[in-house]
């Protein structure tokens, strides 16, 4: 599906190079790998941008990590998500971070690796929980942390979330990118940037007003997204589960 641009007041997107930009997969590999070889038989070299929320909810985490950690495309970027960054903050203090992530989805991600959930009304389950989870992890894990926040082309800037509308992207705060901003879906930016983001679940991708939402809500509707962004055009794919 293509949407024209031209009737908003700022610029069309131009990226250096046309793109793709995949929305949240939160743990559906089932939808995630044959959306990956559709792109792939376009028989192209461009960036694959993953905007973040790789795990969680879903059934397959575990599986979603393996196979963009080991994906050979030479441009294929992954971006980090609240997710993500829920699910470091529990491997880093398992204590203080447990209770957020496992009632965010850290169960499902846990099962995936064949980890039960700790009780945390037990002491030390927590901390032994987030150790076997980082065995299981291996050297993912060193991939999760070094995760960028954001990724730019031309005037399309790729967030998980969303960027603060008043400040350049290059001074954002790491919350707005991972969780979000009051003013991103109301206020217009007044740079001529497009923002490609996931975060906030939609009926249907949409690309308007300098911001292009791709989060359609994989892991319970079974569509999983992809933008291509190009000059002066974006195309939708949506694989159905």
């Amino acid at each position: 599906m293509r949407l024209p641009l031209f009737r908003h007041p700022i610029p069309p997107p131009a990226p250096a190079t046309p793109f793709h930009a995949i929305g949240d997969v939160h743990g559906r590999l089932d939808l995630l790998a044959p959306l990956l070889r559709r792109i792939a038989r376009r028989g192209t070299d461009h960036p694959i941008v993953v905007l973040g929320d790789m795990i969680d909810r879903g059934p397959d985490s575990a599986g979603v990590l393996r196979l963009l950690h080991h994906w050979r495309h030479e441009q294929l970027v992954c971006l980090a998500g609240n997710h993500e960054s829920m699910m470091l903050g529990f491997l880093a203090d398992p204590v203080r971070h447990a209770a957020l992530w496992l009632r965010n989805g850290g169960v499902e991600t846990l099962a995936s690796f064949g980890i039960a959930p700790p009780d945390l009304a037990t002491p030390g389950a927590a901390a032994d929980c987030a150790a076997a989870l980082s065995r299981a992890l291996g050297p993912m894990q060193d991939w999760l942390r070094g995760l960028p926040l954001r990724w730019s082309s031309g005037n399309v800037v790729a967030v998980h979330a969303a960027l603060d509308p008043a400040r350049p992207p290059g001074t954002q705060d790491e919350r707005t990118l991972l969780w979000g901003h009051p003013r991103f879906a109301t206020t217009p930016r007044r740079d001529g940037l497009w923002v490609v983001h996931g975060h906030v679940v939609q009926d249907a991708p949409s690309a308007e007003g300098g911001r292009i939402a791709i989060d359609t809500g994989a892991w319970f509707t079974g569509r999983l997204t992809a933008a291509r962004i190009s000059a002066g055009a974006v195309d939708f794919v949506t694989n159905d589960g």
